[in-house]
């Protein structure tokens, strides 16, 4: 029940939209038969015409008494209007007249979901699976798939996303969700399997391989990556994210002039787009070519004026153009648009030790390593800061790193550059042989932090 439709042509439904539509205007309904008016109710809620829907549904209600169809297309009309509750009581009478069909579990499913009732949106779904033909059970396992993702349940969805692509190998949307979840446990190596496996049964799925390339930036194995996009694009030529992503892929291995041309394309395909025109600007900003990548960040920033990282590429050319204080202001601009990005502090840092404004580079010196203290490279600029002022202050600071903090060891290893330069050299070497001995790779970076000891031969000897 409620699953078989009759299709109606053009010209008939037109007839019946113009005299229900005059109906609502005032005039009398022209008799209308049960099976038309289906079809005119499943018109309007395909056209997202919620009211005229409902209107129409209790009029079938009252003029076929008999047909319960009528109070499932109100139900579904009262969902599309939000009224979740008065649709779930429209439901629950229909079952109470022990009426059972997919179509009736999966209206229920959807009321629950939309009412963030995702336990019992499942239930309905797997409900409606047993009454459903084979043909749609993709798209219900998709469906359940997506609730186990509501309640961050990932690994359930995966499952269930399998049971999807078991079902239809071509449902593509499952298998972009089967991304989301592999991303939501961390299991990149997981999903590559998986897009490697869909392929081999489906090559000529752009999206299995643009998900793969994906998966491949994600581990920064972005040759690979390049490789994936590349098929992407060769399936679909008009394919635009795979051609932005293969933009960020060949900004990531320096091929600056690749990178911008697939920026471009992306463009082409979808429209101009401010993440796009912000990244050309920064290859364009790393060939050196300042004049263009100022030109670009600002058509970024024309686009999308509340876009940090256009104001950050902006103010960083200014800086690289000698125009340091006008840099400042464009990179505060950004700030003021993200203020707990601890890239932008880093750079905004930098900027003002260059301008010999300490006290404010050591404000974003440390509030860019208190939002991400993993960040080696900003921990090793606010070290070199404090020891181009004072190297007692330098070592003062190193000292007070704890063991279990994520910067410890590479704490130690510029305090035995500093203790060195202050010519406690005997401290230098045996703080230097117990770093070995709890990484004897990770310490050689000692020579990267202070070449000059490359000169002496007792660390060379400690060493090797």
């Amino acid at each position: 029940m409620f699953d078989d439709e009759e299709e109606f042509n053009d010209s008939s439904l037109n007839e019946d939209i113009e005299h229900f539509e005059a109906h609502l205007k005032g005039q009398s309904l022209k008799f209308i038969d049960s099976d038309r008016l289906e079809g005119l109710i499943d018109h309007y809620l395909i056209q997202g015409q919620f009211n005229k829907a409902k209107i129409a549904a209790e009029f079938g209600m009252y003029q076929f008494a008999y047909n319960p169809l009528f109070k499932l297309r109100k139900a579904q009309a009262l969902g599309g209007l939000g009224l979740l509750q008065e649709a779930l009581e429209c439901i629950i009478q229909l079952e109470k007249q022990e009426i059972e069909s997919a179509e009736l579990h999966l209206t229920r499913a959807s009321i629950h979901a939309q009412q963030r009732e995702h336990k019992q949106a499942i239930r309905y779904f797997k409900l409606a699976l047993a009454h459903s033909d084979i043909a749609e059970h993709d798209y219900i396992y998709l469906d359940i798939a997506i609730e186990y993702e509501r309640l961050h349940q990932y690994q359930d969805a995966i499952d269930t996303l399998h049971q999807a692509l078991q079902a239809n190998k071509h449902n593509e949307a499952a298998l972009y969700e089967l991304g989301r979840c592999y991303d939501a446990l961390g299991a990149t190596e997981a999903s590559i399997e998986a897009y490697l496996k869909f392929i081999d049964e489906q090559p000529y799925s752009s999206t299995a391989w643009y998900n793969l390339g994906n998966a491949y930036s994600k581990l920064e194995n972005f040759d690979k990556a390049v490789w994936a996009y590349e098929y992407a694009i060769l399936i679909n030529e008009e394919f635009g994210p795979a051609h932005f992503n293969l933009g960020n892929a060949f900004l990531s291995i320096e091929k600056y002039h690749k990178a911008i041309e697939h920026f471009e394309l992306c463009m082409k395909y979808d429209g101009d787009d401010a993440m796009a025109l912000c990244y050309i600007g920064e290859a364009y900003e790393q060939l050196n070519e300042l004049p263009l990548s100022k030109h670009y960040y600002k058509l970024s920033i024309d686009l999308e004026p509340m876009l940090p990282e256009a104001w950050l590429g902006l103010g960083i050319v200014e800086d690289m153009l000698g125009n340091t204080k006008e840099g400042i202001v464009l990179i505060q601009k950004a700030l003021d648009y993200d203020s707990e990005n601890a890239g932008i502090h880093h750079v905004l840092a930098g900027a003002y030790q260059k301008i010999e404004c300490n006290a404010e580079a050591s404000y974003h010196y440390l509030k860019s390593l208190e939002l991400d203290p993993s960040d080696q490279e900003a921990f090793t600029d606010y070290i070199e800061f404090l020891c181009a002022s004072s190297l007692i202050e330098a070592q003062a600071y190193l000292q007070n790193i704890e063991a279990h903090d994520v910067n410890f060891s590479l704490a130690q290893l510029h305090l035995v550059s500093i203790k060195w330069k202050m010519g406690q050299h005997a401290e230098a070497k045996h703080l230097f042989a117990m770093c070995l001995q709890r990484d004897p790779t990770g310490a050689k970076q000692i020579f990267e932090i202070n070449p000059q000891l490359l000169d002496d031969n007792d660390f060379l000897h400690l060493a090797n």
